[in-house]
């Protein structure tokens, strides 16, 4: 759709013609309330009343659409009319593949009013094709038993695919949606306790489950982020994001959350920040943003990729880092190239959260940027016990700090038997409080072995305390044993890519498989080398690299760039890299070399 045709469409459904769009501007001007609402409708209902709302930009940044959330309010109630219309009933589940624009809102929201469950679902940019990307969305169709889809222009080609075979209300484009009726009817009571929507997890380790927020666990989550993780202020305060809709992080901390605190969010599309990351930079320094989040792989791509020139960094209070695991250098080499440009690199903030929780579960102190624990990676492995050190004689991990557990809820680290484990000591994380999910949509068996009776959930990390914050170390179903050492595949990944000049952030997955009855570390890597010379001395550092620094023996396989599944919002996925080298999917750079 041309940025015309869109101005247009919105024209034609409220009854304005202008097709200039102005800026929607940072001051909301209400007293500020903090997502103390009983349901999201209602949250909207009294951001309608101010000045805020949401402005769509292009990949290049050129404004495409001003959405007030007064306006967006008539919007969603005359959408929630029309899905309902339909024949669509409360509690109805609605797939919404999220291009980050303004329908996304407006059907979003509709959903909101109607009673029905929003399903945001991934664009087609972190899988390998259409066959791959057709299938993934019919798996998540048919576990949210939705009754309506509606698919963006962008893939609308697709559509007869995707709708094939599935009893839909509907199946089609937002502008095919808006073009039907809208009768007036009165809209059904929302309560908090009934679902609001459904997220999907990001699947790097099984199928996507559809994760159930309620309205009252989402509002709990959104006040926590917003008044006392980022601890938004009563004025000056603008939010900027290029994070996927699809994903809980853009989602819950660049859509939802900003809209229950009556703030303005700058939107750019996900889909072409890896092009033109300088954009996301730009648009924090011109609209003087103060919150803005990204994995790191996103503060990499700016350090690596943006021009610098004519920009103003200052306003930029909370840069937040979450989605991944945080790697430290990265974030040292962005204060660096962007200090002269106003960026303070205290502004970063660490945080720890997950689907599950909705989207927060802790936040490190602001204004004082990372604080970092570095201990003796040997000792981890075999004790599970986090030493501090700083001896370089001894291979060393560094870990980032992820903060205090949000306000009204609680957080423990544990042994295999349960047993809460004391500081430094290595276990599972386990949370409590009123933001958890209410269990995966129609998925009992897997509800129970991530909730018990408690209301505790298994998150499925593991990390350890250390000065009532948080620190993670990785995930427990990635763990690979060897020889009764307990190694995590991020630090490989880390020493491969810290050490190895020429490799990047994500350039490395490794996972151990099975053989001879026993386990093999195997490290797929994304190969820039053009000769035979090259890659063999690639294969031969990384393989060097591993011996010296951990004592492993791994298989090095060489990948073409660009090869590696990345989930929805930039994660190595190394499950699903490891089941696609099992079948074959790979393309390998003929020169490969085992370290063994």
């Amino acid at each position: 759709m041309t940025v015309i045709s869109r101005i247009e469409s919105v024209s034609t459904l409220t009854g304005f013609q202008d097709t200039t769009p102005t800026p929607v501007q940072t001051e909301s001007g209400q007293n500020r309330r903090y997502g103390d609402f009983a349901t999201f409708p209602e949250a909207l209902d009294y951001a309608a009343q101010g000045a805020a709302g949401y402005n769509i930009y292009s990949g290049r940044g050129v404004l495409l659409e001003a959405l007030p959330y007064a306006l967006l309010r008539e919007q969603a109630i005359e959408m929630a009319r029309r899905l309902l219309a339909l024949g669509l009933q409360p509690g109805d589940r609605v797939g919404l593949i999220a291009e980050s624009d303004g329908d996304f809102a407006r059907i979003f929201y509709g959903c909101q009013y109607a009673g029905l469950v929003a399903t945001p679902m991934p664009l087609p940019v972190a899988f390998g094709g259409r066959e791959t990307y057709v299938a993934t969305i019919r798996g998540m169709i048919e576990t949210a038993d939705a009754s309506a889809i509606v698919i963006p222009d962008l893939i609308a080609s697709w559509t007869d695919d995707i709708i094939a075979g599935f009893d839909l209300k509907f199946g089609g484009s937002p502008a095919q949606l808006m073009e039907l009726p809208a009768p007036a009817r009165p809209l059904p009571t929302v309560r908090p306790d009934d679902l609001s929507y459904l997220q999907f997890s990001s699947g790097s380790t099984r199928f996507p489950k559809g994760v159930c927020v309620t309205q009252r666990s989402g509002l709990a989550n959104a006040h926590s982020i917003a008044h006392d993780g980022l601890q938004v202020r009563e004025t000056g305060d603008r939010c900027v994001s290029w994070l996927p809709l699809y994903h809980d992080m853009g989602l819950v901390g660049f859509f939802i959350t900003p809209m229950t605190c009556q703030l303005t969010v700058d939107l750019l599309p996900t889909r072409e920040f890896a092009r033109r990351p300088h954009v996301w930079l730009d648009l924090i320094s011109r609209n003087r943003g103060t919150l803005s989040y990204s994995p790191s792989f996103g503060y990499d791509l700016c350090s690596r990729r943006s021009g610098a020139a004519g920009l103003d960094l200052s306003s930029w209070r909370v840069a937040g880092i979450g989605g991944d695991m945080i790697r430290p250098h990265i974030l040292e080499n962005f204060a660096e190239r962007f200090a002269s440009l106003g960026f303070d690199a205290r502004a970063f903030v660490a945080s720890y959260g997950m689907a599950e929780a909705t989207l927060a579960i802790s936040f490190a102190p602001l204004n004082v940027g990372m604080r970092t624990d570095t201990i003796d990676l040997r000792r981890l492995e075999m004790e599970g016990v986090a030493y501090p050190s700083n001896d370089p004689s001894h291979p060393l991990r560094t870990f980032v700090l992820c903060g205090r557990v949000l306000p009204g809820h609680e957080i423990e680290v544990r042994d295999a038997d349960g047993t809460v484990q004391p500081e430094r000591h290595i276990g599972t994380i386990f949370v409590r409080g009123p933001s958890l999910m209410s269990g995966y949509f129609r998925l009992p068996t897997e509800s129970a072995e991530a909730l018990d009776a408690n209301g505790w959930l298994n998150t499925g990390d593991l990390g350890y305390m250390l000065d009532g914050q948080i620190v993670v170390t990785g995930r427990a179903k990635d763990l690979i044993i060897i020889n009764g050492r307990n190694i995590w595949p991020q630090d490989l990944e880390w020493s491969a890519e810290h050490e190895v000049e020429g490799l990047r952030n994500h350039d490395v997955a490794v996972f151990s498989i099975e053989e001879d009855g026993g386990e093999k570390v195997v490290a797929l890597v994304h190969c820039r080398a053009t000769t035979p010379e090259g890659r063999q001395a690639l294969s031969e550092k990384i393989a060097a690299v591993f011996r010296r620094l951990h004592g492993v023996e791994a298989e090095i396989i060489l990948l073409p760039p660009h090869s590696l599944p990345q989930t929805s919002s930039g994660k190595l996925t190394r499950a699903k890299a490891r089941s696609m080298l099992l079948s074959g999917a790979f393309t390998r750079i003929d020169e490969t070399a085992s370290a063994a």
